[in-house]
């Protein structure tokens, strides 16, 4: 075999192996990285970023928060904030809000920072609301005043990230929820709603009397409102539904009326056909009584004739007696 033909081939294993040997050295020793943290002089072991590597921690994520904590004149290291990482945490949020705590005189240690992170909580945005308060609005709230008239508020509310309580502490649906609760309790107790449109003010007043901030992230600073509109007439459509269900029960209780007075109707027309069927079967009887009497003989012909005389004129009184009454009816 010839020795001269394999060197070329030893040449490239070796390059190859190498380039293999120097992209792991880079993957697991950020050099660059550590250049960089050197140049800020914050002194990170090499070790240090190859055990991150190990850790599956990502050594970016940690070494330039730390520079930058450093810079700021904080005293941070890279165990705490790789535990802080390790946990799920935003370590480079932390350290900026711990940056801007700092230079607003607020305070805020790392601890309490890492706490309101892991909570779930922005704490950068929680210190950013508390140097600077934020407005946030209500959505329109309906409350009807004493004499029946509705009215709809829209109120902005000033509030300020309480840093000690934002572990724990309600949120911003809290507060909006309380409010709207106190402005529905404050136009109810009015007495008319002129009142209300004339000094609004009184609504903020009251609601922020009431400590609605207590048990939440915030501390409310105002209560604004920006907007009072009238509404429906309550009071006059709750009559008008009243007054229509008791036309209901009123005409309910006719029909009901009217049903059993046509029953009553219909059985007095009963018991008047039965009384004249007993009547015309009553009559049916007389002549077969007669015809008995003649055959046993205790009715006699001129008894019969008297009879019938009694009969016709008895006839003819009720006739006479018709034909005055139709003649006083003419008459008058």
């Amino acid at each position: 075999m010839d020795v001269s033909a394999l060197g070329p081939v030893l040449l490239l294993l070796v390059v190859v192996g190498g380039v293999i040997v120097l992209g792991l050295f880079t993957h697991f020793v950020p050099v660059r990285l550590w250049i960089e943290a050197l140049a800020a002089q914050v002194h990170v072991a090499i070790g240090s970023l190859i055990g991150m590597r190990l850790r599956k921690v990502n050594p970016a994520a940690v070494v330039r928060p730390l520079v930058k904590a450093t810079k700021a004149g904080l005293q941070l290291n890279t165990d705490i904030l790789e535990a802080h990482y390790l946990a799920g945490g935003n370590v480079d949020r932390v350290v900026n809000a711990l940056i801007a705590a700092d230079k607003a005189g607020i305070a805020l240690d790392f601890k309490k920072a890492t706490a309101i992170d892991l909570a779930g909580r922005d704490v950068l945005e929680a210190v950013q609301v508390s140097v600077n308060p934020k407005v946030i609005q209500t959505p329109k709230v309906a409350a009807m005043a004493k004499d029946g008239i509705q009215l709809i508020a829209l109120a902005r509310v000033t509030v300020r990230a309480n840093i000690n309580r934002l572990v724990g502490g309600a949120g911003e649906e809290t507060i909006l929820a309380r409010v709207g609760e106190g402005i529905v309790s404050t136009i109810g107790s009015a007495a008319s709603h002129k009142a209300v449109l004339e000094n609004p003010d009184n609504i903020s007043k009251t609601v922020l009397a009431k400590g609605l901030d207590s048990g939440t992230a915030f501390e409310i600073l105002s209560i604004d409102i920006a907007d009072v509109d009238v509404g429906k007439n309550i009071g006059a459509e709750l009559q008008t539904d009243q007054a229509e269900a008791d036309k209901r029960i009123a005409q309910a209780k006719a029909e009901e009326r009217r049903a059993a007075a046509v029953a009553l109707e219909g059985e007095m027309k009963a018991k008047t056909q039965e009384m004249r069927a007993k009547v015309v079967e009553a009559e049916a009887q007389v002549p077969l009584a007669l015809a008995d009497a003649f055959r046993q003989g205790t009715l006699g012909v001129m008894d019969y004739m008297r009879y019938r005389n009694v009969e016709s004129d008895t006839a003819m009184r009720q006739a006479i007696a018709k034909g005055g009454m139709g003649e006083e009816k003419q008459s008058s």
